[in-house]
This record gives C-alpha cells, structure tokens and sequence, in this order.
C-alpha cells in the first residue's frame, strides 16, 4: 500500500534497468501485452499503458547451446543455454537457462551473474 496517494508507486523492479525482476507492460485501451517496453501500445497506437511485475514463470518455448561466447570476456561462460520463454503473462523473452531443460518444461526465472552484469535464468519449477 502506498502511504502518499499523490506520490507515484514505484517502478516494477526489472533486471535491463538493473534490477532483478521482469517488468511488461499491458495496454489499457486493448488489452495488448508488450514485453519490450515503450510509451505506446504496437497493437492500437494508445498510450495508456500499466507496468506490472511479471511472475517470472512460464513455459521452454525453444533451446539452443552457445558453444562460442560472442566476446571473450564471456568464454569462461561456455558453453550455455540460451531459452525463448512463454510467460504466463502472455509474452516471450530470452533467458540464460539450466542444463537439461525441455521444450514445453515449466520454469520459473532467478537472476545469476553474467560477465559484467546480472541476466535471467530459467530453473525448473518445483511441482506443487
């Protein structure tokens, strides 16, 4: 609960701003869901735009092993798996992912360390 309703809720945390979450955006006029973040919906053209924490969980949409780090500050790194995850929010994102995940796995998404920054990570997720 905010305390002050004239002062503005803070920013969702999300991690290509340096914190560890994963913020998106819903429109309000279409209901459209955006990942990357602009001052427009892509679907309608309205700028009525909400910014939520997303859950982190969803589904392995594809798989791929980078065997050859793109710079060599990244070579001690490989190789590792790069994953296209379906969010239950209803976008897509890349992801830094576990060994011996699956297409179609449930994961829920932590934040690890990455040559100079901190990325996000697909684990499996626990069964309830």
């Amino acid at each position: 609960m905010n305390p002050d309703p004239s002062s503005p809720a803070p920013a969702p945390a999300d991690w290509t701003r340096g914190g560890e979450g994963l913020a998106f955006a819903r429109c309000r006029a279409c209901g459209h869901v955006q990942y990357v973040l602009r001052p427009f919906c892509p679907a309608c053209g309205a700028r009525d735009l909400q910014v939520t924490q997303a859950s982190g969980r969803g589904r392995v949409y594809a798989l791929t092993t980078v065997a050859r780090a793109p710079s060599p500050e990244l070579a001690t790194h490989a190789p590792y798996v790069v994953a296209l995850i379906d969010a239950e929010e209803g976008f897509r994102f890349m992801a830094h992912a576990a060994e011996g995940l699956a297409i179609g796995a449930p994961v829920h998404t932590a934040f690890r360390t990455f040559g100079a920054g901190r990325v996000p990570y697909c684990l499996p997720q626990e069964r309830e």
